[in-house]
């Protein structure tokens, strides 16, 4: 059975896309970035709740900031790739259910008013919409190189603003020739998929 989505779109999107290495020095725009969000946004999530944070490192100042905390293998493709995403899960986004989820505005208290509960939401939610993120960036075009090596608490106390859980550093940009590692192997459909 065929999918809807132009297979030309699922080989942008899945078969052909990969984590990028390398890139070559052509920007990341911001009006790039901002029609990768219009796009992503509308990923589902429990309760429309919507914790992930990005910093968008661009600058040569912030640049260096950031590369004392990614691991060693980690830096020079940080070093290099025109943008670099830093993706957080914000701990405290059930301040906002109230407007995201207006027909049930009670959530926030009634879900999320302990802070175990909160930060399970919050790390979950935001890594679907961290997965979301980088789906976007392949339709824009563009290749993502998603890390977490990375040293978490000196990236929170450099990057982040408020409450938030470092996820992943993202290298963002066009590939260049040799961005790309071998495909590597996945599952079979039976060695993941039960029916009952």
């Amino acid at each position: 059975m065929s999918l809807v989505l132009d297979p030309a779109a699922q080989d942008l999107l899945f078969r052909e896309a990969r984590t990028a290495n390398a890139f070559t020095d052509e920007p990341v725009t911001d009006e790039q970035m901002q029609a990768i969000y219009d796009l992503v946004k509308y990923g589902p999530t429990a309760f429309n709740q919507t914790p992930l944070r990005v910093v968008l490192v661009r600058s040569a100042e912030a640049r260096e900031r950031l590369l004392p905390h990614m691991a060693e293998g980690n830096r020079p493709k940080t070093a290099s790739a025109p943008l670099v995403a830093i993706l957080a899960a914000d701990n405290e986004f059930h301040e906002e259910l109230p407007a995201l989820f207006p027909h049930f505005p009670q959530a926030k208290d009634v879900f999320f008013g302990e802070r175990p509960a909160r930060e399970n939401s919050a790390l979950l939610n935001a890594a679907l919409q961290a997965a979301y993120f980088i789906v976007g960036v392949r339709a824009a075009g563009l290749a993502a190189g998603p890390m977490t090596g990375f040293d978490p608490a000196g990236l929170q106390k450099e990057f982040l603003d408020g409450d938030h859980t470092p996820l992943m550093v993202v290298n963002i940009g066009r590939p260049a020739e040799n961005a790309w590692f071998p495909r590597s192997p996945r599952l079979a459909y039976d060695d993941v998929i039960k029916t009952v």
